[in-house]
């Protein structure tokens, strides 16, 4: 029951937004696996903002050094805080028995949340959380009403604010909303903040697909030998059929 609770908690919302026809642009998240550095750095920030309370069952530690080109030893040291092992999975340091206690149910597990999601919608669900103090975190978010999380990045972004414009319609002047600002109190400015979420979300779909740049590299091979075997096929056809004809 608490699992099924929690898929509800965490889909749900799309689905209403998908019913009510309430459609929210999502902006582009700057995805590039092949920039390990950026890797690193969404690998820092889940690690010290994310992993408290989300797990990455699917994932291990050592895999994910590797690939992101981070020592065992720079990993443990930096990047765990569980004390698991390097070979372990990547778990939440939060208790689940805990965390289903304080939010409802316990947070989700993120190893495939860009796969299921995806990246833009990732990139601005974590750029448009705003304040709600009739939220029990004190904020809502644009992309995913009534969620039930809090803007743990809040310290780094500060706080997010609505802003509205005054428009003409039908001649009246209304208010139209006009996005989400930052009051200046957080640790990075908006550029450092959307990059610092850009990053991350490179990571969790790094982390949804890790074979994704050995696969593609493997597949131009497949294909190149493919074009390479129809040529000499259609000349072992050629002369088979030379003499017939």
């Amino acid at each position: 029951m608490k699992k099924l609770m929690c898929f509800f908690a965490f889909f749900l919302p799309g689905v209403v937004l998908a019913a009510t026809g309430h459609e929210v642009h999502l902006d582009e998240a700057p995805i590039d696996l092949t920039d390990k550095a950026s890797l690193q750095r969404g690998a820092k920030t889940f690690m010290n903002y994310c992993s408290g309370c989300h797990s990455m069952k699917y994932q291990r530690y050592q895999r994910t050094f590797s690939d992101l080109g981070i020592s065992d030893e720079l990993g443990e040291e930096y990047l765990q805080f569980t004390g698991d092992k390097v070979t372990d999975y990547i778990t939440r340091a939060m208790p689940e028995t805990a965390a289903a206690g304080w939010f409802g149910a316990a947070p989700p597990d993120l190893t495939l949340v860009a796969r299921v999601r995806g990246v833009d919608w990732l990139y601005t669900y974590l750029r448009t959380f705003y304040v709600d103090p009739e939220r029990p975190f004190g904020v809502n978010n644009k992309v995913f009403p009534e969620v039930g999380m809090p803007h743990v990045l809040q310290p780094l972004q500060g706080t997010p604010v609505e802003t509205f414009e005054e428009v003409m319609v039908d001649g009246e002047m209304v208010k139209r909303y006009a996005g989400i600002k930052s009051a200046g109190d957080g640790a990075l400015s908006p550029e450092e903040y959307d990059q610092l979420v850009g990053d991350l979300v490179n990571f969790l779909k790094y982390t949804g697909e890790p074979f994704r740049l050995q696969s593609e590299k493997i597949g131009k091979w497949a294909l190149v030998f493919i074009i390479v075997l129809f040529v000499f096929v259609y000349l072992l056809k050629k002369d088979y059929w030379r003499e017939i004809h």
